[in-house]
């Protein structure tokens, strides 16, 4: 092996969605990018993540619609589920779009070696471990994209049947009978939901006092409706004290809150996911890790040592795919002197895909007047929208947050919070709003297509000039 086998423009340790889209940014401005990954291409969100979820969600959305098709006078039996049929497109989506990321990568020209990157002084990166065999690299920058892995909890040792995390529970070979989901935010509402929409008794054990911490109340209220309704049980404010597992094997007792206890045939862990820094050996380099694990970088990603960026779940930033994205073609666009503009990750735009769908940008309204502004807010609901009746799906609003102005009606939107029927594909206008400091007048002056889902936003907007139309 030679001092250095290879030099790269770029060198970006992790294929996932930071580090492919680093690579694949780069690589089309006509940089010459070296992209490292021991695991496959794509990182959590294409293999065990937000792709295979999805999925699973929509197999649950398909088996509910079928069960209600008679409402429709579509005469159908009863549905069942064929797990393995699931589990097989769930792979089959996944293996075409890694397929696709692969050739992607190929014809942009980045070379892909597979085995684990380290990073050394002067921005120097072994590699090993792997099919590519043991290599040094050199590059003019490196961006870290090593991304994250699943938490654990003390006393729950996963053993991938009854003790699951996320990354097990996409695989399961059955579905269980009952369950007990640990965690209820985003990731463990998606499962909760899946897995009660298909069968499974449900219990989701938070200990925040409600789920989905971040999302509006109102719109936390909705879901917790919506999963009771659906037989799905949600205790807040309770800690989890540990489990017995059955001597055969076929399940365990969950302990919580004050001697409390559910017994089932399986446990999901989601009490979220801690960055993997584990493999890149940053001992000997000025990389700041902190308390937590994250990788401490700039407004601009860049870390403390000179010409090494930073992106994704490794650092202390929303853990979303999309936000990985824009944090990745930042780091090189901050590689190539464009000076780019920090994220601002305020306006984020998050979408959780449980039933009913949540999607928000901006403020809360707690949170905007924590932070000083005097608000205004309305909320309309999709009982009364006609796109929504006929789909047959109407549990869900559509809230606005404003500046509250002198005559009380709305002046800017600081937070825009929609549950309900494909909320997550109608947030685009709510956050351009709000990332566009846009005001309740501008907005409702746009004509909303009839019949939509999407018009309950401007039906929302519309009631904070003072002004509505149906209410």
């Amino acid at each position: 092996m030679s001092a250095t086998d290879a030099h790269h423009d770029v060198i970006v340790i992790g294929g996932g969605p930071g580090g492919y889209a680093a690579a694949l940014y780069g690589a089309g401005i006509g940089l010459d990018v070296g992209l490292i990954e021991y695991r496959a291409l794509g990182g959590t969100c294409l293999n065990v993540g937000c792709i295979p979820a999805k999925e699973l969600l929509e197999t649950a959305h398909v088996f509910r619609t079928v069960g209600h098709a008679a409402d429709f006078g579509v005469q159908a039996s009863a549905p069942t589920i064929e797990w393995g049929t699931t589990l097989a497109r769930k792979q089959s989506i996944i293996d075409q779009l890694v397929g696709g990321l692969s050739g992607l990568l190929k014809q942009r020209k980045v070379t892909v070696y597979n085995g684990k990157g380290s990073l050394g002084a002067d921005r120097t990166v072994t590699v090993s471990g792997g099919e590519s065999g043991e290599l040094t690299l050199q590059g003019k920058a490196v961006v870290l994209a090593a991304g994250s892995t699943t938490r654990s909890i003390p006393g729950f040792d996963v053993d991938g049947s009854v003790v699951m995390t996320s990354d097990e529970v996409l695989s399961m070979p059955k579905l269980p009978g009952s369950a007990v989901v640990i965690g209820g935010g985003a990731i463990g509402c998606e499962f909760a939901s899946m897995m009660g929409d298909l069968g499974t008794k449900v219990t989701i054990l938070e200990a925040l006092p409600q789920i989905l911490n971040g999302c509006d109340a109102d719109a936390a209220k909705v879901v917790e409706r919506s999963f009771k309704k659906r037989g799905i049980t949600t205790r807040t404010g309770v800690m989890v004290n540990g489990h017995t597992p059955k001597p055969d094997g076929s399940g365990t007792t969950v302990h919580f809150g004050d001697g409390e206890s559910v017994e089932v045939d399986a446990v999901v862990v989601s009490v979220g996911r801690r960055p993997f820094a584990d493999l890149l050996g940053l001992e000997g380099t000025a990389v700041g890790v902190d308390e937590r694990g994250f990788v401490q970088i700039d407004e601009r990603c860049r870390t403390a040592e000179a010409g090494v960026w930073a992106v994704g779940d490794l650092v202390n930033t929303p853990q979303l795919a999309h936000v990985a994205f824009a944090e990745g073609m930042l780091a090189i666009r901050d590689i190539l002197g464009e000076e780019p503009a920090p994220l601002d990750h305020h306006g984020t735009p998050w979408c959780i895909y449980c039933n009913p769908e949540v999607a928000f940008a901006g403020h809360t309204e707690a949170s905007a007047k924590e932070a000083g502004f005097d608000v205004v807010a309305s909320k309309h609901h999709f009982v009364g929208n006609g796109r929504a009746k006929i789909v047959g799906d109407t549990d869900g609003i559509v809230k606005v947050i404003a500046e509250k102005r002198p005559d009380g009606t709305g002046g800017r939107i600081l937070g825009v919070h929609m549950v309900g029927p494909w909320v997550t594909e109608q947030l685009g206008q709510g956050y351009l709003a709000v990332n566009w400091e846009a005001t309740v007048d501008d907005v409702a002056a746009f004509i909303q297509p009839h019949p939509t889902m999407s018009e309950l936003f401007g039906e929302t907007v519309l009631s904070l000039t003072g002004r509505g139309l149906h209410g």
